[in-house]
């Protein structure tokens, strides 16, 4: 279903990549590779766990197997990885066995089997070495939890014999933890068969994700090592992950995107806090997986980091790594062949049976001599019902899916029309007001010209100029176009040194194959440095220095007047709730002045002034001395004859927007009451449904704390829940009531004919 909807969305012109799916197959090491022994070794391990614990009930038997759950997940990540959790796990094994009683906690120990998804530690606002350590600590304690709860009860003699085989593997785990494994081989050569020539990097970029933050930082450390003798080795390695915090991040993500030209950042190597909400398609069509989640979503999302619309390439490959002579890895390559059918086939419809691979997965992880099973049963997991009726709501033909498609997208771009009709701004207007407001402050926009991308000019304006630096509000109007954010620590004066502006462009600036133009920003109404100029525009409309009437030529063949004057509508605090500007046209003449004032222009005849005076402004000439003369003696006269037009006109308008306003007012208010009475309702039903006693496992009082705690906040939530509903709505609505409004003239243009 989605590779023929992409297919269908290709033909109208969207920008679909083919994906491509390789297994990197590792055959024919040695018998003695660790990878390997480990393998065979912890498969034991879990076969002498699996005898002990067989006759223990079902819900102590499947605590019982998350520690060599985790374990297994750990070594099909990395040597470096299942080392520094072994040693975790043998620690608390010797503890138990010792006598030492340890806080049982369930969820701690399956928070162990389910992946880092929750390793994301940027909004703790940490630096990245002290994150790192955060991370570390808490997956060493999901480590120890599902360590003691597969022992608790075991005896004395079993646990001896579980600890002796652990520091088996522990010995040979520590020898080989920081040596390249056979991935990372294939990986150095590929990356100098394809991203190097000698010592020369060339303008392809690579996306590494990774399981663990062990897996992480060794793979970094041995592919620094790889291309240490490279050209500018330093800066061709970053990292994405959890770790990392808000600021590096962005700086990650705009030079990753940014022209491998201008930026060196070839190799980007991330942990699955990238796997969702990040564009890293600009420059990079090829993506690795160094290990696999055991999530059919989570593995999704880490491909669609680069397989997405808009991607320039027409090809995106995705690699992963399968050892032929690893069972574990029928399992995998069966993962991540069933997470192409339900991306391509399956849709929503395979969200159940993600969530059922995963946890089969994670209940009781890969056992010696089951992998052939394991994989048969992931290929054939389905709903059939639900499949079926998805199916049957697919299974239109092929015309009119695509008029359906059609359909959609012209109802797409006459929305677009109209909201540009709404809004009225186009590019064009937008560069002569940007350029004339410059001008008044003694800057002239033409001379900061760029080069063009494709027809779109460019211009990069200099913040050091005099123009600028007399007024220090300038300085954050260009902060907006830096190159990068500001630095955790860094000082704002070394950072605006450090970071020089981008250009600016009044329309999208889109390369040739697609992309956006990294160095440039497409200035808009809201764009910082917009609004600072047309702020200091209009503030200057009431200066006497900038006149507020002109004389222009129009097309037209006989004189026109428009008057123009602004109605503002504010609310409750000065609050400004509404303004336009609101035109009033008229023929202009001079006979018989003393006796007949100017008629306002109907709707038809305002419609061809108006007309007429935007083709006038897109090339504004000022009209003869002479007109403007014969103007000057009638200015007082014109605007007393039509501003009791334009009073009138704002009269009708003002009750119009009031009563906009007010119906705004009660949609938000109602909708704001909903969304509190739903908010209600699902608190109201989990305290009820509360029962402190209903514990995962017995004696768990830190659990038990935690209820008590989410009891407590229930009841204050819907103590304040109750109030919000009396309060809020009412707040709303009246802040959309109109207490005051202000109409004055604003400009008055004359369109004389150019015959005149």
């Amino acid at each position: 279903m989605v590779r023929r909807l992409k297919a269908d969305l290709r033909r109208l012109g969207e920008a679909f990549p083919e994906r491509i799916i390789e297994a990197v197959r590792i055959d024919g090491l040695p018998e003695d590779t660790p990878e390997l022994v480990l393998a065979r070794q912890l498969a034991a391990y879990g076969e002498m766990r699996m005898r002990r614990i067989a006759n223990l009930p079902t819900q102590k038997a499947s605590m019982a197997k998350l520690a060599f759950v985790g374990l297994q997940q750990r070594l099909l990540s990395s040597v470096a990885a299942f080392a520094r959790t072994l040693k975790v796990h043998r620690a608390t094994l010797q503890r138990m066995l010792d006598g030492e009683e340890a806080g049982l906690v369930a969820a701690a120990g399956l928070a162990f089997v389910g992946g880092p998804g929750s390793e994301d530690s940027a909004e703790l606002g940490l630096e990245d070495e002290r994150a790192e350590k955060t991370i570390d600590a808490d997956d060493d304690a999901t480590a120890e939890a599902a360590s003691a709860l597969g022992v608790a009860d075991a005896p004395k003699g079993d646990m001896r014999a579980e600890l002796a085989a652990v520091d088996d593997m522990l010995a040979i785990a520590e020898r080989y933890a920081s040596r390249p494994d056979a991935r990372v081989r294939w990986l150095t050569d590929w990356i100098k068969a394809n991203l190097l020539s000698g010592q020369n990097w060339n303008r392809r970029r690579l996306i590494i994700f990774t399981e663990y933050e062990d897996t992480r930082r060794w793979l970094e450390r041995r592919l620094r090592e790889a291309v240490s003798d490279t050209d500018r080795a330093d800066d061709r390695i970053g990292v994405f992950t959890g770790a990392t915090g808000s600021d590096r991040r962005e700086e990650v993500k705009r030079a990753f995107n940014a022209d491998p030209d201008v930026e060196p950042l070839r190799i980007l190597i991330c942990t699955d806090a990238a796997r969702e909400g990040i564009n890293l398609q600009s420059y990079c069509s090829d993506l690795i997986h160094f290990d696999l989640p055991w999530n059919p979503s989570r593995l999704e999302q880490r491909n669609g980091r680069i397989d997405r619309k808009l991607q320039p390439a027409k090809q995106v490959i995705c690699r992963y790594f399968r050892y032929e002579q690893r069972e574990a890895d029928i399992v995998l390559e069966a993962l991540v062949r069933k997470t192409e059918t339900i991306r391509e086939q399956l849709g929503s419809v395979g969200q159940v049976i993600e969530e059922r691979i995963a946890k089969r997965l994670a209940e009781g992880g890969i056992l010696r001599g089951q992998g052939a099973a394991i994989a048969r049963a992931i290929a054939e997991e389905s709903d059939a019902e639900r499949l079926n009726r998805a199916r049957a709501e697919m299974d239109d033909d092929e015309r009119a899916r695509h008029e359906r498609l059609l359909k959609e997208q012209a109802d797409l771009q006459r929305a677009l029309e109209r909201s540009r009709e709404r809004v009225g701004v186009d590019p064009e207007d937008l560069h002569r007001v940007a350029a004339a407001a410059l001008s008044r402050a003694g800057y002239v926009l033409d001379d900061a010209r760029g080069p063009a991308i494709g027809k779109v000019a460019t211009y990069r304006l200099n913040p050091n100029d005099p123009a600028f630096t007399k007024d220090a509000g300038w300085d954050d109007a260009f902060d907006d176009l830096r190159v990068r954010p500001r630095k955790r620590g860094e000082r704002l004066g070394d950072w605006r040194r450090d970071a020089p502006i981008r250009s600016i462009a009044f329309s999208p600036p889109i390369m040739a194959d697609g992309r956006d133009a990294s160095d440039v920003v497409q200035v808009h109404l809201e764009h910082r440095l917009v609004r600072r100029l047309l702020s200091r525009f209009l503030s200057q409309g009431f200066q006497s220095k900038l006149s507020r009437v002109s004389v222009i030529y129009g097309p037209g063949a006989q004189p026109r007047i428009v008057l123009m004057g602004r109605l503002a509508v504010f609310g409750a605090g000065a609050a400004r709730l509404h303004e336009e500007v609101i035109p009033i046209t008229a023929i202009w003449t001079e006979s018989e002045r003393d006796r007949k004032a100017l008629r306002p222009l109907g709707e038809s005849g305002e419609e061809k002034t108006l007309n007429q005076l935007e083709d006038a402004l897109h090339d504004a000439r000022e009209a003869s001395g002479a007109a403007v003369a014969r103007i000057q003696a009638l200015v007082a006269k014109d605007i007393a004859d039509l501003v009791p037009a334009l009073e009138k006109m704002a009269s009708e308008r003002l009750t119009t927007v009031t009563a906009q306003l007010q119906k705004r007012g009660e949609e938000e208010a109602r909708s704001l009451s909903d969304l509190l009475e739903q908010q209600r309702s699902r608190i109201a039903k989990a305290a009820k449904e509360f029962d402190p006693n209903q514990l995962t496992l017995d004696l768990v009082p830190e659990e038990r704390r935690e209820r008590e705690a989410d009891r407590r906040h229930w009841e204050g939530r819907l103590t304040r829940l109750e109030r919000e509903l009396r309060d809020e709505p009412k707040r709303l609505r009246d802040s959309y009531e109109v207490r005051a409004h202000r109409l004055e003239p604003v400009g008055l243009v004359y369109l004389w004919p150019v015959s005149g």
